[in-house]
C-alpha cells in the first residue's frame, strides 16, 4: 500500500493507527544490507527510485529490483551491461533489456499520461544515439510519449530543418551532442519550449571526452536552455519528465 492509500485506510476505520504506523515505517525503506532502498520516492518527487547499475553486481541489482516491484512498476536500471544483464536475467525473467540504452526495465512501460504533450530527442549524430536512449527508455518509464530526432547535427543543417515541426511541437526538448556541442545552441534559437541539453563525450582529442561540447551549451547566447552532465541521458529525461507533465 502506498502512503496515501494507508492513510485512507486508517480515516476509514479499515485500520488501525498501530498497524498503519507500522506499514508506514515499512513502506520507506527496504534495508538490504548492501543497500538502503527508498521505497517512498514517488510520494515525495513524483518518480520512483532508479537503479544505477554501473558498479553494481547483477545479484545487487536483482536484490534492489525485487524490492522496488513491490512498490511500483515498472522498475528502470540504468548503466546495465549487456554481460551483466545476462548474469541477473534468470532472476528477473520478466526484465527487458534495451541494449542501445543499456537499461533494463521490469514491468510494462506505462501508456502516456498525456499522449498530446511530448518529449523531442534530438541529437546531432548517430554516435549520439546510445545517450539518446538512455533518455528516451528513461522517459517512457515514467509516462511520456517520446519523439526520436536523430542525427540532424550541424554539420547538415537542412536535416534539422526538415525535422523543426516536430520538434517545435514538443512540449520540452531534450538536444544531445558531442564534438563541439553546437547543436543545442542553433535549436535553442529555433524553439519557444525549455530546451535541456546534453553533451556527450563522442569527439575528437581536444573534445576532452565531453568537456568541450558542455563548456559550449554553458557558454550558449540562446536564452532558455538548461544543461546536464556529461552523458546524463537519464537527468535530462527526468526533469523533462517533470516539465512535460506539468
Amino acid at each position: 500500500m502506498t502512503t496515501l492509500e494507508i492513510l485512507q485506510a486508517v480515516a476509514a476505520g479499515q485500520l488501525s493507527p498501530s498497524a498503519a504506523t507500522t506499514q508506514l515505517e515499512t513502506t520507506q525503506t527496504a534495508a538490504l544490507g548492501f543497500a538502503n532502498v527508498d521505497l517512498s520516492r514517488a510520494d515525495r518527487n513524483g518518480f520512483p527510485e532508479v537503479v544505477y547499475g554501473a558498479g553494481k553486481t547483477a545479484t545487487q541489482i536483482v536484490g534492489i529490483v525485487q524490492a522496488l516491484k513491490h512498490q511500483t512498476l515498472p522498475v528502470l536500471a540504468t548503466r546495465v551491461s549487456a554481460e551483466k544483464f545476462a548474469a541477473l536475467q534468470p532472476a528477473l525473467p520478466q526484465a527487458i533489456y534495451h541494449e542501445t540504452a543499456r537499461c533494463v526495465t521490469v514491468g510494462q512501460l506505462p501508456q502516456p499520461t498525456n499522449p498530446d504533450d511530448y518529449i523531442a530527442i534530438v541529437t546531432a549524430g548517430t554516435s549520439d544515439v546510445p545517450v539518446a536512449e538512455e533518455a528516451a527508455v528513461t522517459a517512457q518509464a515514467f509516462g511520456n510519449r517520446v519523439e526520436r530526432v536523430y542525427d540532424v547535427g550541424v554539420a547538415g543543417i537542412h536535416r534539422l530543418f526538415a525535422k523543426l515541426d516536430l520538434i517545435r511541437g514538443a512540449k520540452v526538448v531534450i538536444v544531445i551532442a558531442g564534438m563541439e556541442g553546437a547543436l543545442a545552441s542553433v535549436v535553442g534559437g529555433l524553439v519557444n519550449k525549455p530546451l535541456i541539453a546534453v553533451p556527450t563525450s563522442i569527439g575528437y582529442g581536444t573534445n576532452f571526452q565531453g568537456m568541450t561540447a558542455l563548456l559550449t551549451m554553458l557558454n550558449s547566447c540562446a536564452s532558455g536552455i538548461t544543461v546536464v552532465n556529461i552523458d546524463n541521458g537519464f537527468g535530462a529525461a527526468y526533469s523533462a519528465s517533470l516539465i512535460n507533465q506539468l
